[in-house]
């Protein structure tokens, strides 16, 4: 009896992408494997000349009996990138490195070849045999089957990195088969990597870097991006405030930094920190926005308006029980706002009610300006 093996095929069902069919026979694996060659083939609209390295660009290694694709992954990582380099240099005669290390990063990031190997349904001829990775994959399978971006640099499933692997793998095989021939690679792979991210997709769109430092500065919050080699691999790691969040690696630095600010984002995501400029400002039980003086500050200073000035309006009351009713006003562009808040037993309580008041008349000159939940 043969060790026994899980592949991935191209029978689906109507919960998941795929199903792992059960080998207990090299004849049936090698009858299954013949298939997924074939009609990988027609997807590449390539012929191999020798399909044993397709088959090794399908196999893990978690599949112990068999040649797994990491030496070939190996080469596919460096000729890809050496590939689409060339492609990009003459493409773009005046454009700045830079701009090229962008482009090229936002098309061969594990992000993208693994939205790529699932738009081709390489992930159904997957050969492994570890269960969390078949699960994992298909979680990033049905969470991305509705997308239409190209130029999409994360989402709320992380890529699984064994995706990625495949689509260099499969890249390395196509590259050894025609003789280590970069230009006929580039001719039979081009079409794979379809659609490729240009320049004119990027204009305008905020890279997932500057997302990071953007999302770090609007929470109070230091990023530090650092970079070091690990033999061929490049390695970005991401730091928040000191403390470790994710890291990347790939042959090039740029995407690197790329797949690395990727992770970041989607893990501070998770963590509750947001982009969102709209302020979500809680109403205590009196009808009071809560730590509505420091919020008016933070308001005046965004929106570059007048410091609030407080007064007491009125003052009333024996002395062992006092009321108090304050005015705040503000120096708009186009005059002077003042707003009286309700009477209340202390000067501070009765501030913060005039500055409640304050934000909610703004708040009709902006309706996106405040957003409230009430506080239970």
């Amino acid at each position: 009896m043969a060790d026994q093996k899980q592949l991935i095929t191209a029978e689906a069902t109507e919960s998941s992408c795929y199903k792992i069919v059960e080998l207990t026979h090299d004849l049936v694996a090698d009858e299954e494997m013949k298939a997924a060659i074939a009609e990988l083939e027609d997807t590449l609209k390539y012929r191999f000349r020798d399909k044993t390295l397709l088959e090794d660009a399908l196999t893990h290694s978690s599949c112990n009996s068999s040649r797994s694709y990491e030496r070939l992954e190996f080469v596919g990582d460096a000729a890809l990138s050496l590939a689409f380099s060339n492609f990009l240099y003459l493409a773009y005669p005046d454009l700045e490195p830079g701009d090229l290390s962008l482009i090229r990063a936002a098309n061969i990031s594990t992000e993208k070849l693994a939205r790529l190997a699932i738009r081709h349904n390489l992930h159904r001829f997957i050969r492994l045999n570890a269960p969390a990775l078949v699960i994992s994959v298909e979680e990033f399978a049905l969470a991305i089957q509705s997308e239409d971006d190209p130029v999409a640099y994360g989402g709320p499933v992380k890529a699984p990195k064994l995706l990625a692997d495949i689509v260099e793998s499969i890249a390395a095989a196509i590259y050894v088969d025609c003789g280590f021939d970069l230009k006929a690679f580039w001719m039979i792979f081009r079409g794979f990597l379809e659609p490729i991210v240009m320049l004119e997709n990027l204009v305008g769109r905020p890279q997932p870097v500057t997302m990071l430092y953007e999302l770090c500065q609007k929470n109070g919050k230091e990023v530090d991006i650092k970079h070091w080699r690990n033999g061929l691999r490049s390695i970005a790691s991401v730091y928040v405030d000191g403390e470790f969040v994710a890291s990347g690696s790939s042959s090039q630095k740029e995407t690197a930094k790329l797949n690395a600010a990727e992770e970041a984002l989607r893990k501070l995501q998770e963590l509750g920190l947001t982009n969102d400029d709209t302020e979500y400002w809680v109403i205590n039980e009196e009808g009071d926005i809560e730590g509505a003086k420091q919020k008016i500050n933070e308001l005046c200073g965004k929106k570059r308006l007048g410091k609030p000035i407080y007064r007491i309006q009125k003052e009333y009351g024996p002395s062992h029980d006092k009321r108090y009713t304050c005015s705040v006003q503000i120096e708009m562009p186009s005059g002077i706002l003042a707003i009286s808040g309700n009477e209340k037993p202390r000067v501070k309580d009765a501030e913060t009610s005039a500055a409640s008041m304050m934000l909610q008349t703004l708040s009709t000159f902006d309706p996106q300006l405040l957003r409230f939940e009430t506080l239970n």
